[in-house]
């Protein structure tokens, strides 16, 4: 009876949660990212249950330049913005503009890639063709003209900043997943897909996404990530929403106010190391996925 119950035991296979626990345990970049951004979450998400940000994030709020203490544990800048309730709601708005961004650029280049890679003839011709001009472009710079073309600053919204980094951010995806479809198309599973009657949507949605997840969840990420930088530098140019208290908005009216020199110290410390742990964690979580992507650098159960 014992041994029947041990044999049992010992067949029985371990559930999800257990094995994405062990899984964790080996992925140590994927776990420790996830712990960065689960602690960026509950910051910024809690923090908003329990400060009112929506004025204490602005100006004229608190008293001005005021070091950290008991009443504003990580200060107050020139504004009279409390840094505390400006970090809370600035990782929000900077995590809003990555996710809009980062979704609208993965989203065109995956239905680009795919056009393109499954369908071939002409329309593979018009995609690759357009997207190795548009390659030759650098983003940067496109973006600053399209910002600098608004000249009232207080209409730059979160949503006007996303729509400015997604511009020429789907590329590098189309490209990749054009190439991965090229390759996929000719397995022998396609082919069995095809003579049992499946329709080409049908063999995208079943057959060759499925297969490109991994990849497509780190593609995610990096776009992200990318989208998070290039709002950050048009932001610290001055090309932000100027009412918004983004993190790079942040960084940019210290600077403007020049907080180093001054030695206000803790107006430049906040919003960098805020800076810091965003792409900390968005970094090691893409090294994470592409783990799990890669097949040459995947490790075995």
């Amino acid at each position: 009876m014992e041994l029947s119950v041990s044999v049992q035991g010992a067949g029985r296979r371990p559930g999800r949660l257990t094995l994405a626990l062990r899984y964790l345990r080996r992925n140590k970049s994927l776990a420790v990212g996830l712990a960065l951004l689960a602690f960026l979450l509950i910051f910024s998400i809690g923090g908003s249950l329990l400060i009112d940000t929506s004025t204490r994030a602005y100006p004229l709020a608190a008293p001005s330049v005021q070091p950290p203490s008991a009443e504003y544990p990580l200060g107050t800048d020139k504004d009279g913005r409390d840094l505390l309730a400006v970090m809370v709601r600035g990782i929000l708005l900077t995590g809003t503009v990555g996710l809009i961004a980062g979704s609208v650029g993965i989203v065109v280049g995956v239905v680009l890639g795919f056009l393109a890679g499954y369908y071939g003839g002409i329309i593979d011709s018009i995609i690759r063709w357009l997207t190795e001009v548009l390659i030759t472009i650098p983003p940067l710079i496109l973006q600053i003209i399209i910002a600098s073309t608004i000249v009232d600053k207080n209409k730059v919204t979160i949503f006007t900043m996303a729509g400015v980094a997604s511009i020429l951010s789907w590329m590098g995806t189309a490209r990749v997943v054009r190439s991965q479809v090229l390759t996929l198309r000719e397995r022998t599973f396609v082919s069995v897909a095809k003579l049992s009657g499946m329709s080409n949507l049908e063999i995208i949605f079943k057959e060759l996404m499925p297969n490109m997840l991994p990849y497509l969840a780190a593609s995610f990420v990096g776009a992200v990530m990318g989208a998070i930088g290039a709002t950050f530098g048009l932001e610290v140019l001055g090309l932000g929403p100027a009412r918004e208290p983004t993190i790079g908005m942040t960084i940019r009216w210290a600077q403007f106010h020049s907080a180093i020199f001054n030695q206000w110290w803790w107006w430049v410390l906040w919003p960098c190391l805020a800076l810091i742990l965003i792409f900390a964690s968005l970094s090691l979580i893409n090294r994470g996925l592409d783990e799990i992507a890669n097949p040459r650098v995947r490790r075995s159960e």
